[in-house]
C-alpha cells in the first residue's frame, strides 16, 4: 500500500478538535508517520492523532467525530502483525498508549483492573509478585498492550492448558461510536445478565468499540514448572511427539514446536540452539512433587520417540534459558534479510503433521523458503513465507499465501488464530467465510457503529 501524503491543507475540522481536545490533538509530521502502521508493511497516514489519556478524552472525541463523520482508527502499542492499526481512511489515529496504569490488583477477588495502553508483561509481572498469574503471553508479551491483546484475542504458547485472553477479561469498559460510555461484564467469574456482550468486544479489532478499561480474571500461581527441549531430525517426528505426550495423559502448559529453516535462522542469531531440523519445547506446571514425576516421565517418552538431544530445568533461570532460544525465533527470522510474512493459520491437532508436509510442497513448488513454528498443543502455527522484500506482494508470493490459506480451510483449520484480519488476511475473507456469517458481522457492525467510522476499510469492507 502506498503511503498516504500529508494534505497540504489542513481541514477545518482539525482547528476544532485541537480546541476540544487540546494538547493532546497534533497533526506533527512525524508524529503523523509514527501513526501509520504497525509491524505489517501496510501503511498510510492520519490526518490528526489524539494521544487519550483518560475515557473522557475518547468520549470527547467520538462524539466529535461521530457529528463530522470523521474516521477513527484505535491502537495501542503497534506491534500488530496485519495492519489492523493501519489509517486506510485518514481521519483520527487514536492512540491508547499513555492509558497505561494497573488501576487495581485485587487477590481477594483475583482481578485485576487496567487501562488499555499497560503492557501485558507489566500486568504479568506485577500479579506474579502477589502470588497471581495472568496465563496469556504472546511472544510480544514485553512489547504489546493489553488493548491490543483484547482487539485480538491473542493467546501464546501456554493455550493449551490455560486458554487465551477471552477466558481472561471478566469486564470491559467501553466507548461506542457515538460516545456513549458502557460496561459490560463486571468483577464476578459467574454472570447471566443479558447477552454476553464481553464477548462481543474481544477479538472485534477496534471495529465496534473502544476498550478503555478491562477488569482481568487472575488465578493462583503455579508453585512449580520445568521445561524440556528435545531436538529431532524431522518435524514430523517432533509432531508426532505432540501426539504422544498427549495422548498418554499429560496436559502440558505450552507445547512449542520449530522446523529446520528457523532453527537455521537461530543458530546464526542466538546460542545453545540444539541440533536437528525440528525442536519441541514442553512446559508443565503444577505442584513441585508432581512436576518432577511428570518431567522424568516425559524425558523418558521422547527418548523412547528417537530424540536426538534432551534438555530440561526446573529451575526459574534454567527455564528462562531454555525460553530463551524460542524468544528468539523472530528476531532472528528478521536478521536473514527477507521479509517475513507471518501467516498465524490454525489447523484442527490432527492436521500437524500434515501441515508440517504441506509447508515442504509450498517451498518446492513456489521457490520460497518457509519458517513454521509455533503452538503445537493448539494447531496453531505461524507459518512464515520468508521472502526478498522486492516480492512480497509478487503474484508467485499471493499465489502461496492462496494455496496455503486454500489447504488450511479445506482442513476446516481458520487462517488466523490471533493476529486478526486486519488488511494482510482481508483478500481472503471472503473464502475463509459464508455469505451468512459475513451478513452477520455486518448486521453486528451496523447496529454499533451505524457510521462506520470506527476502524474503516478492514474486511468488512
Amino acid at each position: 500500500m502506498k503511503k498516504r501524503k500529508t494534505p497540504g491543507i489542513v481541514p477545518a475540522w482539525i482547528s476544532s478538535l485541537k480546541k476540544i481536545l487540546p494538547g493532546i490533538t497534533t497533526t506533527e509530521p512525524a508524529q503523523l508517520h509514527e501513526h501509520g502502521g504497525d509491524a505489517w508493511m501496510a501503511h498510510a497516514l492520519p490526518q490528526a492523532v489524539v494521544t487519550a489519556r483518560n475515557a473522557a478524552d475518547v468520549q470527547k472525541l467520538m462524539r466529535f467525530c461521530s457529528k463530522h463523520r470523521i474516521p477513527v482508527t484505535p491502537r495501542g502499542s503497534g506491534r500488530g502483525y496485519v495492519g489492523g492499526c493501519v489509517p486506510v481512511q485518514g481521519g483520527v489515529s487514536l492512540s491508547l498508549k499513555k492509558m497505561n496504569r494497573i488501576l487495581e490488583i485485587s487477590k481477594e477477588d483475583s482481578l485485576a483492573v487496567v487501562q488499555p495502553g499497560v503492557i501485558t508483561g507489566e500486568i504479568q509481572s506485577r500479579v506474579r509478585s502477589q502470588g497471581l498469574y495472568y496465563p496469556p503471553d504472546p511472544a510480544s508479551a514485553e512489547e504489546s498492550s493489553i488493548g491490543g491483546n483484547i482487539a485480538t484475542n491473542a493467546g501464546g504458547p501456554r493455550c493449551l492448558k490455560y486458554g487465551v485472553t477471552r477466558n481472561y477479561v471478566m469486564g470491559l469498559q467501553v466507548v461506542l461510536a457515538d460516545g456513549e460510555l458502557v460496561h459490560v461484564g463486571g468483577r464476578t467469574q459467574k454472570n447471566k445478565l443479558g447477552f454476553n456482550l464481553t464477548d462481543l468486544f474481544l477479538g472485534s479489532e477496534g471495529m465496534l468499540g473502544i476498550v478503555t478499561q478491562a477488569t482481568l480474571r487472575l488465578i493462583p500461581h503455579p508453585p512449580a514448572r520445568a521445561l524440556i527441549v528435545a531436538s529431532f531430525a524431522k518435524p514430523t517426528q517432533a509432531a508426532a511427539a505432540v501426539q504422544k505426550i498427549l495422548g498418554s495423559g499429560f496436559l502440558p502448559c505450552a507445547l512449542e514446536i520449530a522446523d529446520a529453516f528457523t532453527l537455521a535462522a537461530a543458530r546464526k542469531y542466538t546460542r545453545n540452539v540444539p541440533p536437528g531440523e525440528a525442536l519441541l519445547m514442553v512446559e508443565i506446571d503444577g505442584q513441585p512433587e508432581s512436576i518432577r514425576s511428570e518431567l522424568r516421565k516425559i524425558i523418558q517418552l521422547l527418548k523412547e520417540l528417537s530424540s536426538l538431544s534432551i534438555q530440561s530445568s526446573y529451575k526459574p533461570e534454567g527455564i528462562e534459558k531454555l525460553w530463551a532460544v524460542r524468544k528468539a525465533f523472530s528476531y532472528s527470522l528478521r536478521a536473514t534479510g527477507l521479509t517475513k510474512l507471518n501467516e498465524d493459520v490454525v489447523v484442527p491437532r490432527g492436521k500437524l503433521l500434515s501441515l508440517f508436509a504441506f509447508s515442504k510442497t509450498l517451498q518446492k513448488k513456489y521457490g520460497i523458503q518457509v519458517a513454521s513454528f509455533g503452538h503445537a498443543g493448539d494447531g496453531n502455527i505461524h507459518v512464515n513465507l520468508m521472502v526478498p522484500p522486492e516480492e512480497a506482494a509478487s503474484p508467485n508470493t499471493s499465489a502461496a499465501l492462496n494455496a496455503l490459506f486454500r489447504q488450511v480451510l479445506d482442513w476446516g483449520g481458520t487462517i488466523t488464530g490471533e493476529h486478526g484480519v486486519g488488511l494482510a488476511k482481508k483478500p481472503w475473507w471472503i473464502a475463509a467465510t459464508t455469505p451468512g456469517l459475513r451478513s452477520l458481522h455486518k448486521t453486528v457492525k451496523k447496529a454499533l457503529d451505524p457510521l462506520g467510522l470506527l476502524n474503516p476499510g478492514k474486511f468488512l469492507e
